[in-house]
C-alpha cells in the first residue's frame, strides 16, 4: 500500500480492520440469530420477525433448496422487492452455499433473460407481479425452478399463495418453508474465498457484468464500516428503515448484513414511491438510521408529513448511490437536526470506498475518509498518480474490492491495473485531510473550449437555487466551444422559477464557462430504480437544434 495520508485525520480510528475476523457473512449472521433471538429483526407489512423467527424460516428454506437439488456454488437468482422474503431466501440460499444473484425485480425481458442467461442460474425466487416478465423470457434460459413470493398483506410478512398457473414447475415461497421444515438440511463449510454474491453492474454502455463479491469482500466491508460509524452501531438499540432495495449492495451489506448484525430493528419499505404510506411508515418507526440516495431525500423533503415525523431518536443520516447535494442535505437536516453524511462506494468494492466518519459533525461535500485497509491512488490517462489537490481517476485496492466480473476474463484485463488497483471510472481529488471529492465519472464530464466542466459542480449550485427541487446537467454538442453545459430542472411544487431566474444564479456562483447554455424546465428526471438520475437518458433528450427539449 501507500504512505496512505488520510490516515493522519483518523484519529481513533484503526488504520487497519482483521479482514479475517469471521470466516463467513454466515457466521456473522447466524451469531446474530443467536445473540438477538427474541429482538425483532424485520417489520414487513405489518407484522414483526424475529431473529430466531428468521433463523427457522431460512433453515427450512435451505433444507428445501438442498432436497431440491441446489448445490454449493451454483447460482439463485433473487428478483425481491423490500419484503421478508429477501432475508429469509438471501439467508436460505448462503446456508446452502450458493450464490445468490440479485436481480431488480422492474427488470424488463430483456435485461432479465441477460442476468439469467449470463450467471446460469437454474433456480429463481421472484415476486409474483414480476411472473410476466420471467414468462416472456424463461424458455431461453437454464431456469429450471421457480419459487415465488407473493403480495405481503396487512399481518402476513410472506403474503398469501400467489398464483403459479403460468409455470408448472413453480411453487410457492410458503409451500416451499412449509415442505422444508419436514427436510433434512445439510450444513456446509464456507470459506472467505467462497463466492457470495453476483451484483449485477455497468449497464450503461452494454450487456451488464456480474462483479464477483466473495464472503470475505462482505466480512471486509462490514468490519470497515463498523470502524467508521461506530456510534450510529449500537449493539441491540438501533432502528433503521430501509426504503433503498436490498438487490442493490449499497442497501444489502449496509442496512441488511451490518445492522443485522448488531441486532438492529429493520423496517422493509417494499414502495417507497407511495409516500404516505412511506411517512406512516416513519412516524411508527421513529429511526435511530437512515440511509438513503440523494433523490430519495429530495422526495422526502417534498412531503408536508415529514416534519410530524418524531425524529429525536435519530442519530446518523447516511447517504451514497450518487452524489449528496449540499442544498439538500441543509434542508434534511433543517427538519431531522441530522445532515447526510455522504459515502462513496461501488457494486465492485462492496460497496464501501470511503465514508463521513462519526467524528465529522457537518456537511461537507466530499464522501468522507478512505475505509481501514484501503488504498486509493489517483491517476491521469497514462496511470501517473496525479499530484496532490489534482483530480484523477479513482483506483483502488483493499479486500473489499472483487475478484473480478464473472466469466469475463477480458474484460477483468483491463478493468485493473498492473499493481492490481480496481478502476473505477470516477474522477476524484482529495483535500489537505485527505477527504475524497468525487467530481465526477469520466464520461459524464464536459469540455467547454478546453476547459473541464464537472456536472456535480453545477448540480451542486442549481440545487441551491429557490424554487429548484431537483435537477441534472449533462454536455451538448456546440459549434464554438465544443460542448456546452445544458441544465434539466424540476421545480419545487409551489416554484415560480424562470429558465432566467436560474442562469442568473449560477453566473453569480460560476465561471462563465460553466453557466449552463441551456435549461430545460421538466416535470421528471429519469431515474433507475436505486434513484440514481439518468444522465444517459437526457442526452437523448437534449436537441441541440430546439430552444427547449422537455423529455418525452
Amino acid at each position: 500500500m501507500t504512505s496512505r495520508p488520510w490516515l493522519a485525520s483518523y484519529g481513533s480510528i484503526p488504520a487497519d480492520i482483521d479482514s479475517h475476523a469471521h470466516d463467513s457473512v454466515l457466521a456473522i449472521l447466524e451469531a446474530a440469530m443467536t445473540r438477538y433471538a427474541d429482538k425483532t429483526a424485520f417489520v414487513s407489512a405489518g407484522q414483526r420477525l424475529s431473529y430466531a423467527e428468521i433463523d427457522a424460516l431460512s433453515r427450512d428454506f435451505c433444507a428445501y433448496l438442498q432436497n431440491a437439488g441446489v448445490k454449493k456454488g451454483d447460482r439463485v437468482a433473487v428478483m425481491l422487492p423490500n419484503i421478508a422474503a429477501f432475508p429469509i431466501a438471501m439467508l436460505g440460499i448462503v446456508r446452502a452455499g450458493a450464490v445468490q444473484v440479485n436481480v431488480n425485480p422492474l427488470y424488463t425481458p430483456r435485461e432479465l433473460e441477460h442476468q439469467l442467461r449470463d450467471s446460469g442460474s437454474e433456480c429463481i425466487v421472484i415476486y409474483g407481479d414480476a411472473l410476466p416478465t420471467l414468462a416472456a423470457v424463461v424458455a431461453h434460459t437454464a431456469i429450471r425452478q421457480v419459487l415465488v413470493a407473493g403480495r405481503p398483506a396487512a399481518g402476513d410478512a410472506l403474503g398469501a399463495d400467489p398464483s403459479t398457473d403460468d409455470f408448472a414447475n413453480a411453487v410457492s415461497l410458503r409451500h416451499a418453508l412449509t415442505r422444508g421444515s419436514a427436510l433434512q438440511r445439510q450444513p456446509v463449510s464456507l470459506a472467505q474465498d467462497d463466492l457470495l454474491f453476483l451484483q449485477y453492474t455497468g449497464g450503461t454502455t452494454g450487456l451488464s457484468k456480474g462483479a464477483a463479491l466473495s464472503h470475505g469482500n462482505l466480512v471486509a466491508n462490514t468490519e470497515q464500516f463498523k470502524a467508521f460509524v461506530a456510534d450510529a452501531l449500537r449493539p441491540g438499540e438501533e432502528t433503521l428503515i430501509t426504503a433503498i432495495p436490498l438487490y442493490h449492495i449499497f442497501a444489502l451489506m449496509v442496512n441488511f448484513i451490518a445492522y443485522f448484525s448488531i441486532g438492529a430493528e429493520n423496517w422493509l419499505v417494499a414502495n417507497p414511491r407511495d409516500m404516505d404510506g412511506f411517512m406512516a411508515i416513519l412516524k411508527a418507526a421513529r429511526p435511530t438510521v437512515f440511509i438513503g440516495v440523494n433523490t430519495l431525500y429530495a422526495g422526502m423533503l417534498q412531503h408536508p408529513q415529514l416534519a410530524e415525523v418524531d425524529w429525536s431518536r435519530l442519530r446518523m443520516s447516511g447517504g451514497g448511490g450518487a452524489a449528496v447535494v449540499r442544498s439538500v442535505s441543509e434542508r434534511w437536516q433543517a427538519v431531522t437536526g441530522s445532515f447526510i453524511r455522504e459515502g462513496y462506494g461501488l457494486s465492485e468494492t462492496s460497496p464501501v470506498i470511503s465514508f463521513n466518519p462519526d467524528f465529522v459533525a457537518a456537511f461537507n461535500g466530499t464522501t468522507g475518509l478512505p475505509l481501514p485497509s484501503t488504498d486509493i491512488k489517483l491517476l491521469d490517462d497514462q496511470d501517473r498518480e496525479v499530484q496532490p489537490g489534482q483530480a484523477g481517476e479513482v483506483c483502488v485496492k483493499g479486500p473489499q474490492v472483487m475478484r473480478g466480473y464473472w466469466d469475463k476474463p477480458e474484460v477483468n484485463a483491463v478493468a485493473f491495473t498492473v499493481d492490481g488497483y480496481f478502476r473505477t471510472g470516477d474522477i476524484g481529488l482529495f483535500d489537505e485531510q485527505g477527504f475524497l471529492k468525487i467530481v465526477d465519472r469520466k464520461k459524464d464530464m464536459i469540455i467547454v473550449s478546453g476547459f473541464n466542466v464537472y456536472p456535480n459542480e453545477i448540480e451542486d449550485v442549481a440545487s441551491a437555487c429557490a424554487g429548484v427541487a431537483e435537477c441534472a446537467c449533462v454536455g451538448m454538442a456546440d459549434e464554438k466551444t465544443g460542448e456546452a453545459v445544458a441544465l434539466f430542472v424540476v421545480r419545487t411544487s409551489q416554484g415560480t422559477l424562470t429558465e432566467q431566474d436560474l442562469i442568473a444564479h449560477c453566473r453569480t456562483h460560476l465561471a462563465a464557462y460553466k453557466v449552463p447554455k441551456r435549461v430545460h424546465l421538466v416535470d421528471t428526471l429519469p431515474k433507475s430504480t436505486v434513484g440514481k438520475i439518468l444522465r444517459r437518458e437526457l442526452r437523448k433528450a437534449e436537441d441541440p437544434a430546439a430552444a427547449r427539449c422537455p423529455l418525452p
